[in-house]
Parts: C-alpha cells; structure tokens; sequence
C-alpha cells in the first residue's frame, strides 16, 4: 500500500513538474515569501514599516535621485540584529533632501531641497552633532527607483514591507480554514444524521451572507488591526473547505477499506484521521490555493476601505487607496504598481492551483 502511494505521489510530483506556469508559479511564490521574510533586509529604507518620510521629495517619478542629509538622533532606542532584520530600524534619524552643502567655520550649511524651480531654505547645523565631526558620512545621494509616494517615502521600500501582509494573510487565513472547515466536514460527512443536519444549517447560513460583509462584521467586532483581519478572513473561508471534505467523507466512508477499519475495533477518530483524510486531501490542496488568492483580494480591499492593516503599516491595498486619485494627476504608477503587485501575486496561487489540480487528477480524468 505504501509502495503504491509512493508512486501515485511521484506520479503527481513528475506531472507537476511539466506544467511550466505551475513551476514558474511555485518559484514565484517561494520568491516573494522571501521578499516578505527579509523585507527590511532588501529595502532601500529599512526604518520601521518604511516610514521615513520626506515631503520635499512627495510624488517623484520612478529612478528619481536626490542628495540626503542624515542627521544622528541622540536618543537611541537598543535593538538587536535580529529585531533590526524582521522588524525595521527602530532608530528613525532625521533625513533632509538637500540642494548643496558647505562646511564653514565648524558648521554645515545646507539647502534644503525644493522643487518646481523654487529655491530650498538655507540652514546651518553644528559639527558637533555629527560623530567626530565626519560630515561626509552622513551625506549621500540616494536614488528612489520606484519614485516616492504622496508623503516623500521610497515607494520600493513601501512594496517590499507591503508583501508581509499580502503573503502571509494567505498562509494564516487558509490555516485557519483548513482547522475549521476539515474539523466540520469531517464531522458532518461522517455521523451524519441529526449532527450533518446542524453543521449543514450552519454551512448555508454563513454561506448566505456575503463574504466581504461577514469579514468587515468580524473586523469592526475584533477591532481594527493587524492580526484581527488575519483572523476574521479565516473565519469566512472555511465554509468551501468543509462542504468539500463532507461530500468526499460521505462518499469515502462506504469504501472497502473503512469497513475494515471498523471490522479491525479501530475508533472513529483513527478511522477518519488516518484512513479518510489522507486520502481525499486533493482537492482540499487546490481549494487552499484558491483561498490563498482569495484572502490576499479580500485583505487588499478591506485596507483599501480603510478597515484593514492600519497606518502607518504598509499594505497594497492601502497604497492604492492614498494614491488612486493620483491616477488622473498623471502620477498613475503611485497606484499602479501595488496594483501590479497583487495581481501577479494572485495569479500566481491560481496558477499553481491549476497546475496541482492536473497533478493531482482531481476532474477523474
């Protein structure tokens, strides 16, 4: 038995393997978890949340290139490296876009950055507030690649911190629908009776109500944040996944070799544990891929309605909520590109999708 499963897997693995766009997807998929992972490790600004911001420079065109000036604070918050690597740069030091400098008489004189043709305000500042007095450390000339948002920050950095969110909402929203829709299916496909009666009841009458609906309900009960639009998009994704495992159960549970299980004394928990589920998990695997783009849309809109991750929290769609009036100012690519970012992402999970739905024969063909 375990020889043939072995094959039926490698089977699935080879056929996979074949789907170009299926391993493409996959690739792309383990690239961005990467991205997401060491965010602050890849962005031009690894200040908290990407946060550093510069109104002089607000609304600049991608590849835009400016000299920074980067004044030290004196109050330094302690932070590990590995704080610093998964959670930003607590330590946020003042950044000024500057015109020109000169050093005179102990002091730096500066000019701030203006735009438009107008002339920056000239201001001095102490030698002293550098360490050792080593100026030119602090000055550099940064280059913004993707431009910079409404309020001066990198926008590079803003999508890199921004696919935190958007990936990771898919891994704990399809987790929290897998416990739940397996754990009802199961019970439902298997008892039957009175108690697939109840849960059934429970199914339609979630099912009814529409789905964007039910999470703002849950968002606005658990209050806006982070982890709570994590949890309230789970809790409205478990539905398919439950009435998916109880028709498979129901069907599995007349199977030859769960009469043997029960002939054999085993309990009901071993029986549908170890014997059912393991063999009706396909096409629960290609459900959980469509989840994994479907809660990254819902995510993306309900930060785009404002009750999502809140600031100053990259997120996509919140990104493309500040700038999408920009799209008419002629500065389209403020919401253009984390537009682009969540619909390569989702399409990737359906893409993948596809591909383990022909690995994994779900259509019987």
């Amino acid at each position: 038995m375990s020889r043939k499963l072995n094959s039926l897997k490698q089977l699935a693995l080879q056929k996979f393997k074949k789907n170009f766009w299926g391993v493409f997807s996959f690739w792309f998929i383990i690239l961005i978890g990467l991205v997401s992972v060491f965010a602050y490790v890849f962005a031009p600004d690894n200040s908290q949340y990407a946060n550093q911001m510069h109104l002089a420079i607000h609304s600049k065109k991608p590849g835009f290139t400016v000299t920074m000036l980067t004044v030290p604070s004196e109050k330094l918050v302690e932070q590990g490296a590995f704080s610093k690597m998964f959670f930003g740069d607590k330590n946020t030091f003042s950044e000024i876009a500057i015109s020109n400098y000169s050093v005179e008489n102990g002091e730096l004189k500066y000019q701030e950055y203006a735009s438009d043709g107008l002339e920056g305000v000239q201001k001095t500042i102490s030698l002293d507030a550098f360490p050792n007095g080593k100026v030119e450390t602090y000055i550099s000339v940064r280059t913004f690649y993707f431009g910079t948002d409404k309020y001066g920050r990198d926008l590079l950095s803003r999508v890199l911190v921004g696919a935190r969110i958007s990936f990771f909402i898919g891994f704990i929203a399809v987790f929290i629908s897998l416990v739940i829709g397996v754990f009802m299916g199961s019970v439902a496909g298997y008892f039957g009776g009175k108690v697939d009666a109840i849960i059934m009841w429970v199914i339609n009458v979630t099912w009814s109500i529409p789905t964007l609906l039910l999470v703002i309900a849950i968002t606005l009960a658990l209050g806006k944040g982070f982890w709570q639009v994590f949890i309230a998009v789970g809790l409205t994704m478990w539905v398919e996944v439950a009435r998916v495992v109880r028709g498979q159960i129901i069907s599995a549970k007349e199977m030859q070799y769960v009469t043997a299980a029960r002939a054999l004394g085993f309990s009901d928990f071993r029986i549908v544990t170890k014997h059912i589920l393991p063999n009706i998990m396909a096409p629960v695997i290609v459900i959980s891929a469509a989840n994994f783009a479907a809660a990254i849309l819902i995510e993306s809109g309900l930060s785009f309605l404002g009750i999502g991750a809140q600031p100053p929290m990259a997120s996509w769609g919140a990104m493309i909520k500040d700038h999408y009036n920009y799209i008419i100012l002629g500065k389209p690519y403020l919401a253009v590109i984390p537009g682009l970012c969540i619909m390569s992402l989702v399409m990737a999970f359906m893409l993948i999708g596809n591909a383990l739905r022909d690995a994994l024969d779900v259509k019987g063909e």
